[in-house]
């Protein structure tokens, strides 16, 4: 009789344990970024700022329209490549992603975002700058990150009055990203006053630059805009040097990296670069998030952690506003967002912009990344 009543007792704990798995939810929230390559470092940075996030709210607890809700981060590498980014976006629309978090790069964020609007699918990038992304008329696009519209303009205005450059040459690495910020920082320095020199362009795959460097050493500029990321960012600046160019190496936030020091060598002090956020030590929750990334990854951050943190949560913000996990209900409370996260506060604009955008300029010295200056857009 006393096995016969707990062996009752087993099977109607499993059958409450049964219904608890059906009660609970598993939502897969997507995150894209190069995760292979030359950029990679910033690709994974941008995972661990999103890992943490979802951890620490599993942690916590997450209940939407009275079922527990487990986040799943489902992340893939997109390899900084267009072709490889729209496969990407379909595997993630195939594998039912809430949302996204990515990604990274402009030149895989743009077409990638037409595969996320078809499927209803809310999109934040972390990091795309090119304002094209958001100009295309999708209600999916969102990013939390200011612009090259914005980026371009203040770090040129900033290479006019506070480094007191007259002249400059544009060189990009062809890519989506590189050329926006190029196009950008040209508009405004001619605006600022400056006079651009000449305008070339190299590859994001690129490893010598000196032919370019050797052309625009004669021109002798005051300063180089180079469009790119740091994984070439870094040995443009290197090489310049190596060839006595005396200019000034100016970059966006694709440069603005902790590698870059290493990629750059003693040349990383001739860098001054813009960051399309507040830089981490002006962020409200900077310093908490930077010693939670360390204790959790065992490495400082890169850029981008902080900001694929905060579309994490911004995501799960409207998940909760909306009480749902449809991704349709999701997306249609996006445009009311109003979050106060590490970055600051978040809201947007009709396109999906941020309202509240600002630029940060650095140098380097000794190896160390050392704000200039905070631009309020």
């Amino acid at each position: 009789m006393k096995q016969s009543y707990r062996s009752g007792l087993v099977a109607a704990a499993a059958l409450a344990l049964s219904f608890a798995a059906q009660a609970d939810e598993i939502v897969q929230i997507g995150h894209v970024a190069p995760l292979t390559g030359g950029t990679a470092h910033l690709g994974k940075d941008s995972e661990n700022g999103a890992r943490l996030a979802v951890e620490e709210i599993n942690a916590r607890g997450l209940s939407i329209g009275g079922k527990r809700v487990t986040l799943r981060l489902d992340s893939q590498d997109d390899a900084g490549d267009p072709r490889t980014a729209t496969q990407v976006a379909q595997k993630l629309v195939d594998d039912k992603v809430l949302g996204v978090v990515g990604h990274l790069n402009s030149g895989t964020s743009i077409p990638a975002s037409r595969i996320y609007k078809d499927a209803g699918i809310v999109e934040i990038s972390q990091a795309a700058t090119n304002p094209a992304y958001t100009q295309q008329g999708f209600n999916t696009t969102y990013r939390v990150v200011a612009t090259d519209a914005q980026q371009g303009p203040a770090l040129a205005a900033y290479a006019a009055k506070s480094l007191g450059v007259k002249t400059v040459a544009i060189v990009d690495d062809s890519t989506a990203y590189g050329q926006g910020l190029a196009d950008e920082f040209g508009k405004a320095a001619e605006t600022s006053g400056m006079k651009v020199l000449s305008r070339d362009a190299t590859n994001d795959k690129a490893v010598d630059f000196r032919a370019i460097l050797t052309k625009i050493k004669g021109e002798n500029p005051d300063a180089i805009l180079y469009g790119g990321m740091d994984a070439t960012g870094g040995p443009f600046a290197k090489q310049a040097r190596q060839l006595g160019v005396r200019a000034k190496i100016l970059g966006g936030d694709g440069v603005c990296s902790t590698d870059v020091v290493k990629l750059a060598g003693p040349a990383a002090d001739n860098i001054v670069c813009s960051e399309a956020g507040m830089a981490l030590e002006k962020m409200p929750g900077g310093a908490e998030f930077a010693r939670k990334y360390e204790a959790r990854f065992h490495q400082p951050l890169q850029v981008y952690a902080p900001f694929s943190y905060d579309a994490v949560y911004i995501i799960v913000d409207a998940m909760k506003r909306a009480n749902s996990t449809d991704a349709a209900k999701v997306l249609a409370a996006m445009p009311s967002t109003d979050y106060k996260g590490v970055i600051g506060e978040t809201s947007f604009t009709a396109q999906g912009d941020l309202k509240h955008g600002a630029i940060s300029v650095f140098s380097y010295k000794d190896g160390k990344k050392i704000l200039l200056d905070v631009v309020r857009m």
